[in-house]
C-alpha cells in the first residue's frame, strides 16, 4: 500500500509543474495588464512602464515563471498589487470561509445523495425511484446562481428562516482563533455563535450542494441497480443471508466504486462553483475576492489562489485513488503490477 500511495505521490509533481506553466500563461494572455489596471485608462505609457518595471513584468515571460516558481516552491505566493498584502496573508483569512463553505456542502450532497440513490434503486419503479429521478434532473439542470436567488427569497425574504447573507450577525463580537466560524465557537465556548454561523451556512451550502447531490444520486442508483443484478449477490440472497448482511457486504461495498469517484470530482466542482455561491449570498470567501483579482488583473493574487485550489483537488484525487484501493484491492494490485518492478 506505501508504494502505492509514493507511486501516486509522483506522479503529482508533473501534474501540478504542468498546472502551474498553463495557469501562469493564461493570466498574462488575459488583455491588459495589473500596471493599467492599477493606474486606469488615463496612466501615461511612462507610468505604466514604471510600474511594470517596479513588479518584474517586463521581464520576459519564462524568466518571470523561473522566478515565480522559486519563490512558489520557498513558500512564497506572491504580494498583492491590489492590497500590498502577501498572497498567503489573503489566503489564511479567506480560504477558511470557502473551506468550510465547501466541506458543508460536499456532507450534504453525499450524505443526501448516496441515501437518495439507494432508496431509488432499491424501490425501483416505483413512485420513490421516479420522484429520485425527477429531482435529480431538476437538481443538474438549474444552475447554482438561480437557485441561490430562490432560496435567498423563499427561506430568508419571505419564510425569515435563515440569514440572507454574510457568516455571522454583525451585532456578535468574538475571537476566531481558526476561521472556521462554526468550529470557533466551540473552541471559544460561545454554542450560540456556533448556531449562528451555522445558520448562516445553511442556503449557501444547499445551494452548492444541489448539482453534486443530484450527480452522486443517479451514480448510485444505476451503480446499486448494476450490482443487484450480478449472480454472487443473488447466490448470498439463495443462500439466506439476512439482506442487512447481503447490502452492507456485497451491494454497498462494490456499488460505492463509481460513486467515490464521483466524489472525489465534485470538490473541483464545489469549489468551482463556491465563487458564484458566495457572490450571490455576499459570503466573504474567496469568491469575490478572486473575481475582483482577475478585474483587476492582480497576477500574484489569482496564481496564488487558483493554484491551491488545484493543489486541493489534485490530493483529494489522489485520497480518492487511494480509497479506490482500499475498497477494492484487486486496483490496487493491478496498478502494482503495472509498475517496473512489478510490484515486488
Amino acid at each position: 500500500m506505501l508504494r502505492f500511495v509514493v507511486r501516486r505521490l509522483l506522479l503529482l509533481v508533473p501534474i501540478l509543474l504542468g498546472l502551474s506553466l498553463l495557469l501562469f500563461a493564461w493570466v498574462r494572455a488575459l488583455p491588459g495588464g495589473p500596471a493599467q489596471a492599477l493606474l486606469g485608462e488615463r496612466a501615461t505609457p511612462e507610468a505604466v512602464a514604471r510600474l511594470n518595471e517596479l513588479y518584474g513584468f517586463d521581464r520576459p515571460v519564462l524568466e518571470q515563471y523561473a522566478a515565480y516558481m522559486g519563490r512558489v516552491l520557498q513558500g512564497d505566493l506572491g504580494v498583492s498589487t491590489t492590497t500590498r498584502r502577501p498572497v498567503s496573508e489573503e489566503l489564511a483569512r479567506l480560504f477558511p470561509a470557502t473551506i468550510e463553505l465547501t466541506v458543508f456542502a460536499l456532507v450534504i450532497a453525499v450524505t443526501l445523495g448516496i441515501a437518495l440513490g439507494y432508496v431509488a434503486a432499491r424501490r425501483h419503479l416505483t413512485w420513490v425511484d421516479s420522484g429520485a429521478v425527477l429531482f435529480s434532473l431538476i437538481g443538474v439542470t438549474i444552475p447554482v446562481f438561480v437557485l441561490g436567488y430562490i432560496l435567498k427569497y423563499a427561506f430568508s425574504v419571505r419564510l425569515g428562516w435563515f440569514p440572507d447573507s454574510g457568516r455571522q450577525d454583525p451585532r456578535i463580537f468574538t475571537d476566531h482563533p481558526t476561521g472556521f466560524y462554526v468550529l470557533d465557537g466551540f473552541l471559544v465556548g460561545r454554542p450560540d455563535v456556533a448556531w449562528d454561523a451555522f445558520l448562516h451556512l445553511v442556503l449557501p451550502a444547499v445551494a452548492l450542494a444541489t448539482i453534486p447531490l443530484a450527480i452522486i444520486a443517479r451514480i448510485t442508483r444505476a451503480s446499486v441497480l448494476d450490482v443487484v443484478g450480478e449472480d454472487y449477490v443473488r447466490t448470498a440472497d439463495a443462500k439466506g443471508l439476512a439482506a442487512s448482511t447481503v447490502n452492507r457486504r456485497h451491494v454497498l461495498r462494490n456499488a460505492m466504486l463509481p460513486v467515490v469517484t464521483i466524489i472525489g470530482l465534485q470538490v473541483g466542482l464545489l469549489l468551482a462553483g463556491a465563487v458564484l455561491t458566495e457572490t450571490v449570498f455576499a459570503f466573504p470567501g474567496v469568491g469575490s475576492f478572486l473575481v475582483d483579482a482577475i478585474t483587476n488583473r492582480d497576477y500574484a493574487v489569482v496564481q496564488g489562489f487558483i493554484l491551491v485550489i488545484a493543489v486541493i483537488v489534485v490530493v483529494t484525487n489522489l485520497l480518492v485513488d487511494i480509497a479506490y484501493g482500499l475498497i477494492d484491492p484487486r486496483i490496487r494490485a493491478a496498478t502494482m503490477s503495472a509498475s517496473p518492478s512489478g510490484g515486488h
